[in-house]
């Protein structure tokens, strides 16, 4: 069984197809939350960034990085399944925090 088959076995995926334009989408997303980050950074804090200000900065993009991930699956014709993606993502925060309060 291949990668692309596993992978879409997976994500229960139509065609392998489908699972490319998922895989695009992630990549897309990662490269645009990559490409941000050094102009962001230099323009709050000039060309002296404090290593403080990247770890911020990984954390607080996290909800950016969803946003853009639903905009580029939107794009990719791949909303529904980034919009299941999401909703699993958030029950799994949920349920963690439920864990450690408990």
């Amino acid at each position: 069984m291949s990668w692309l088959t596993r992978l879409q076995h997976r994500w229960n995926a139509k065609n392998s197809w489908q699972v490319i334009a998922i895989l695009l989408t992630f990549i897309c997303t990662g490269f645009t939350v990559l490409l941000l980050k050094k102009p962001i950074l230099l323009f709050l804090f000039g060309s002296d960034i404090p290593l403080w200000a990247k770890v911020v900065y990984y954390i607080l993009i996290l909800p950016v990085y969803n946003l853009f991930l639903l905009g580029y699956g939107f794009l990719f014709g791949q909303f529904s399944f980034f919009i299941q993606f999401e909703k699993r993502f958030v029950n799994r925060i949920i349920s963690g925090f439920k864990k450690k309060i408990n």
